[in-house]
């Protein structure tokens, strides 16, 4: 076997590495869903019961059955161990007894809900925590888990859904277990939320309109498909490395395409994108670099062609071969791959052999179990460069065998020329022949070539023929420069190649480095920041990794950030601190604190020390030199990021701070204005009013009574609107959608505002036939009021006001239109800002009734518009989607 082409020994020992570190612990079965209410549990239970029934010693320790008979049913005959109580807040909270379950040591324990969070005071603070123990020993255990919980997963669910999921499980915990994929439809899932085997119905109404729509469900069940599929590949590939086996199996799509600067490589990257969208499968864009320098043209028509991929979904894998079906098999043996996609070259005879023949022959050849997809490009008009000949080099015993037959050829050459030419013209071919060997063997094959071209120079050749005698100086002098070649080109040789090697070494250094620093530019909080850099230290040094960051007294934590992957003992806490407040590196192969089981490094920046990186290696030896320099790099960088996150994290914590108090200025200066005239009002009638000795007429009584009553429906149209932007900031509004006639809804709203439209003519002008639509009336009562007030309080008295309504592509259009000055352009898009005045606009009011509109109207899945009228003045529309209308029966008679 090759040895260019064997298992990558990182990739083999941490393939090792887990599977041993599995073997010690006990098992872990995950039963994994897309969302709650698909089986999880109940299908746990019974794979417990199964357990049971053939001799396992199983016990409940911890089981949420949430009142669902058909999964109560199943807990009986199964152990329970009693929940601890935890008093929190004057609420007594139950949670499994881990100290119980260790000491009843069961062969199997059930835990429910993985992703949960323990109450205060708690063993551990998550329930994973206390899984891992269990494990750690010797407890197999059976879990349940939603798809939404998973830490890589869980930002991906908030888009899709809008719902933040604070309760996440690491993806290392998901590498210890076996999953198990409960999956229904979701439209059977809907059915059962539908018949109270999720939740309880009021719950179920509000799940279904928030998380539990059909299209959520389709992508979270995709999602769980897909981690359970990844999971499965990534054992499948542990497998294949620890058993060293080479061939893949072609357990799912796995395609690679070689890029080269040739001009029809973007071709063939596109054509592998499409037929792996075409098989749902991964690829892989390989790029093969050798000893030759490639010219300027060539170098950027080489960075095109990878950004191409890069930029169509392709994972870009460079590395360093002489030769190129070894290196392009090398990397798809390593990545498990089924096909690779090559490019036909152009031409036939001698110029196909010359250009790619002899490449496609041995890709063939030695490709073994993995399919080989020949596809002919089109043609290019970007002129190629010429080819040049390439001979790959063998290895091993194959080399001394092409070294011999060379020997063995040119002798017989030499025969044919002897009576042409002089024995040391003959000497000279064989010179010849040992350098150009020495291009594609070992040292030891090109001095057995030295060594049998000098032996057989001086048999057959040298005078006298047939003899090993040597009469001249001269010719002894030839004979010794056989063996000074052979061994000075060999010394040459493996210098270059040496030089190949570590070459490759600093390319790869170099590509991780370049890999973290991109992830880390990617990462938008602080827990993404540290899940990077644990992932890509983890990873290069094959190593355990914490990262402890110092907390707002200015010291370390007891517990490492979330997604460390490294627990950390008291012992190894005080050796971090010790880092910390020393600003050097301390513990496994230093001089400082050496006895610790990992290397703890300062997180040290201009700004000070951030804090601490725990590294524990899984080598026994000391790292070399440049494995030192490059996990300092990789700290230096994480250091770096942090700081910058950190700093950004002020900057917007500065700016929230600044734009609340702004807020809150904004509001008191708001509400200390528009309180302070009714009140005025008020005390002002009152007083009047109350005067002794004075006698007011009915019509002056009258008129300070309505006044009164006039400043107190201001004060509560006030009160009214702080409470509306309330409830719509807190996301709590829940519409009581029904179907309503709209015309009611349009006069009653202008009738009740008759007095304060009094100065504005108002028309109204709807829609003949106009269907019941699906609203919420008093949301869209007030939502129309505050429109008509708008009106009121911004234009001049006489300004006349139309209200219309009608239907225009499946959506209700109810217009509030004025004829006054109308909006400036510049304030459109801020108008139902909270607290936006338009420049110019009339004193009074808290900037909160368009806010009001935008959020009342939202709350219902609709949509609010604001224009400014071509003839003058400005329309606010309102738009409701249609439903189907319900069939009204005729009443009986």
């Amino acid at each position: 076997m090759n040895d260019d082409i064997r298992a990558d020994p990182d990739s083999l020992l941490e393939a090792i590495q887990r599977q041993e570190r599995t073997g010690k612990l006990g098992q872990l079965k995950i039963f994994l869903g897309m969302a709650a209410g698909v089986g999880k549990t109940y299908a746990m239970l019974e794979a417990a019961r199964k357990q049971q029934a053939a001799g396992v010693d199983v016990v409940i320790g911890y089981v949420e059955t949430h009142g669902r008979k058909e999964t109560d049913a199943l807990l009986q005959g199964l152990p329970v161990i009693p929940r601890q109580q935890k008093e929190h807040r004057g609420l007594t909270l139950s949670e499994m007894d881990v100290e119980a379950v260790l000491a009843r040591k069961p062969k199997l324990a059930l835990v429910d809900e993985l992703a949960h969070t323990n109450a205060p005071g708690s063993r551990h603070p998550k329930r994973f925590q206390d899984i891992l123990e269990l494990l750690d020993a010797g407890i197999d255990v059976y879990t349940t888990l939603n798809v939404q919980h998973v830490e890589s997963r869980a930002h991906t669910v908030a888009e899709i859904t809008g719902s933040i999921v604070h309760e996440t499980v690491p993806d290392r915990v998901l590498d210890l277990a076996e999953i198990e994929l409960i999956d229904i439809s979701p439209d059977d899932l809907m059915r059962r939320l539908d018949e109270g085997k999720v939740y309880l119905p009021d719950r179920a109404e509000v799940a279904m309109v928030n998380f539990f729509r059909e299209g959520n469900l389709t992508a979270l069940r995709e999602m769980a498909l897909r981690l359970a599929a990844e999971r499965v590949g990534q054992d499948v590939r542990d497998y294949l490395q620890v058993m060293q086996i080479q061939e893949p199996w072609k357990t799912g799509h796995r395609l690679l395409v070689a890029v080269s600067a040739s001009p029809l490589s973007a071709q063939m990257v596109r054509w592998t994108r499409r037929l792996a969208d075409s098989l749902d499968g991964h690829w892989l864009a390989v790029h093969v670099e050798s000893a030759k320098a490639l010219s300027e043209a060539d170098q950027a028509r080489l960075t095109k062609n990878l950004a191409l991929a890069r930029e169509l979904g392709g994972e870009v894998i460079t590395t360093a071969d002489e030769d190129l079906v070894r290196g392009v098999l090398r990397i798809a043996r390593q990545h498990n791959v089924t096909q690779i996609v090559v490019g036909k070259p152009a031409g036939g005879g001698l110029g196909q052999f010359l250009r790619g023949g002899r490449f496609l022959h041995r890709l063939v050849e030695e490709s073994g179990d993995i399919d080989i997809n020949i596809v002919r490009a089109g043609k290019s008009d970007t002129p190629q460069p010429k080819p040049i000949l390439h001979f790959p080099r063998p290895t091993g015993a194959k080399q001394y065998l092409l070294s011999l037959g060379v020997v063995a050829g040119v002798t017989l050459l030499n025969v044919f020329l002897n009576p042409y030419i002089r024995y040391r013209a003959i000497g000279l071919d064989y010179l010849l022949t040992i350098v150009v060997l020495a291009l594609f063997v070992e040292r030891g094959p090109v001095l057995a070539s030295a060594t049998l071209s000098a032996l057989l120079w001086n048999f057959f050749f040298l005078p006298p023929p047939y003899t090993f005698r040597i009469n001249s100086f001269e010719d002894a002098m030839m004979f010794v420069t056989f063996f000074v070649v052979a061994i000075v080109m060999g010394e040459l040789i493996a210098r270059f190649r040496t030089q190949e090697k570590a070459e490759r070494r600093r390319e790869e250094r170099t590509t991780a480095l370049y890999l973290l620093t991109r992830e880390l530019a990617d990462a938008l909080t602080l827990d993404q920041v540290v899940k990077v850099v644990v992932k890509h230290i983890g990873k290069m040094f094959n190593a355990e990794v914490a990262v402890v960051l110092k907390g707002p007294n200015g010291r370390l934590p007891r517990q490492p950030m979330s997604g460390s992957t490294l627990a950390m003992t008291e012992k190894e806490h005080s050796v971090a601190t010790w880092v910390f407040d020393h600003n050097r590196a301390a513990g496994q192969f230093t001089d400082n604190l050496p006895l610790s089981e990992a290397l703890y490094l300062p997180l040290a920046t201009p700004a000070g020390n951030l804090g601490v990186i725990g590294v524990k290696l899984s080598q026994k030896n000391a790292p070399n030199l440049e494995q030192n320099n490059l996990l300092e790099a990789f700290v230096r960088q994480a250091g770096l990021v942090i700081d910058r996150q950190r700093l950004h994290e002020a900057a917007q914590q500065s700016h929230l701070a600044a734009e609340s108090e702004r807020l809150s200025k904004s509001l008191l200066d708001s509400i200390s204005h528009e309180m302070r005239t009714p009140i005025a009002a008020i005390a002002s009638a009152a007083s009047a009013l109350s005067e002794r000795g004075t006698v007011a007429s009915a019509s002056r009584t009258e008129a300070m009574l309505d006044e009164i009553k006039e400043a107190v429906a201001r004060l509560n149209r006030l009160v009214g609107n702080i409470l509306d932007i309330t409830r719509v900031e807190s996301g709590q509004m829940k519409p009581k959608l029904d179907w309503c006639d709209v015309g009611d809804l349009v006069h009653v709203t202008v009738k009740h505002l008759r007095k304060e439209l009094a100065e504005h003519p108002v028309s109204i002008v709807l829609c003949p036939e106009l269907p019941l639509v699906q609203m919420d009336f008093v949301l869209m009562e007030q939502a129309l009021t505050n429109l008509l007030l708008n009106v009121a309080f911004h234009t001049p008295p006489g300004t006349a006001v139309q209200v219309s309504a009608k239907i225009q592509n499946d959506e209700l259009a109810v217009t509030v239109a004025d004829k006054g000055p109308g909006i400036p352009p510049e304030a459109l898009e801020r108008v139902f800002d909270k607290f936006y005045r338009a420049p110019g606009a009339a004193a009074g009011g808290t900037g909160l009734g368009l806010s009001i509109v935008k959020g009342f109207v939202e709350a219902q899945n609709g949509r609010v518009q604001v224009s400014n009228q071509p003839g003058g003045g400005a329309a606010f529309t309102l738009w409701l989607p249609l439903g189907e209308v319900p069939v009204i029966l005729p009443e009986k008679i």
